[in-house]
């Protein structure tokens, strides 16, 4: 087992990309962040006459998901941890899944099904800031595109008051079925509805405009035309004083954990180009239909938007 003492990240990082082309677990013992606290990683440190540098479990973790691998603590000593890196299985992932009649790529049967957005904080407490940005309590029409197993729906439950959900007609649209089926069970409420149609053919469902319209992760799919789509739902589904939350994932879900970064077709590492060409294209054109636009979040980029006419 390889310990870690002053050594710098450069070498740290050479270390674990050479180890980890030959092995799929790799332990290393590494100063005990909790030695010592509000210390910035790269401080030097002397214990017992050796001399440490000083590193946070956040900058362990980062440099696991950096370098696909989870972490796991092996064992704690009085002035140093075991860290185990095991790497991710980057075959384990619902964006190499099949879709088709048979293969419900996002169905209740499938990968993407097994996860859940609402345990990842950094889904959760920016789409919460959303929600507070739009002033949920005050919406009554609300439509969801993507909608899957209604996750999102599940987070305003828990937010507004049960009288004011009460009053709210909830709307979610998906092309998988037995997503689709998964939601009405989970949601029976009279004022919940949910089809399973084609988003490119909205227009068939005759829905009325909404307050608030919520996409996450859906709007850039491949059969989608992205921008003409985007400007339909402004133009023909959103209220005129209504609101809009667009989720655009930066991240990528592998061997059960998210990782962060989108990405591109044709390339072997995260490149984010198309993903804020498109946030870009949504934000300048909500402010020229007089729409305060805000961006938030990280593994998630929440594009908000709330009526300033």
């Amino acid at each position: 087992m390889k310990k870690f003492t002053n050594e710098s990240m450069f070498e740290i990082i050479l270390y674990l990309e050479k180890e980890l082309k030959i092995s799929n677990e790799i332990s290393v013992e590494v100063l005990n962040p909790m030695f010592k606290t509000s210390t910035y990683a790269g401080e030097s440190l002397i214990i017992d006459k050796e001399e440490f540098i000083y590193r946070s479990y956040k900058s362990w973790s980062d440099l696991a998901e950096i370098v696909f691998c989870r972490i796991l603590i092996e064992s704690i000593n009085s002035n140093t941890v075991v860290i185990l890196f095991q790497k991710l299985n980057k075959v384990d992932s619902f964006h190499k899944d099949i879709n088709d009649e048979e293969n419900e790529k996002y169905g209740e049967n499938s990968t993407f099904f097994k996860i859940n957005k609402n345990e990842e904080p950094a889904f959760l407490f920016p789409y919460i800031n959303a929600l507070k940005n739009v002033k949920i309590e005050q919406k009554r029409d609300i439509l969801n595109l993507g909608i899957n197993k209604a996750d999102e729906f599940e987070v305003i439950k828990n937010l507004v008051d049960k009288n004011i959900l009460d009053e709210i007609n909830f709307v979610g649209v998906d092309y998988s079925k037995s997503a689709i089926e998964y939601s009405k069970n989970r949601f029976p409420q009279d004022n919940f509805n949910f089809f399973k149609h084609d988003i490119n053919k909205l227009h068939e469902l005759n829905l009325k405009r909404a307050d608030l319209i919520i996409s996450i992760g859906t709007l850039q799919s491949s059969g989608l035309n992205f921008k003409l789509l985007f400007m339909d739902l402004i133009q023909n589904y959103l209220q005129d004083k209504g609101s809009i939350i667009l989720g655009f994932p930066n991240c990528r879900w592998i061997d059960a954990e998210m990782i962060y970064g989108a990405k591109a077709p044709n390339y072997a590492y995260s490149e984010q180009s198309i993903l804020y060409k498109d946030v870009y294209f949504c934000k300048k054109y909500l402010q020229q239909k007089k729409y305060r636009v805000t961006l938030t979040g990280k593994n998630y980029l929440f594009l908000t938007a709330t009526s300033i006419k």
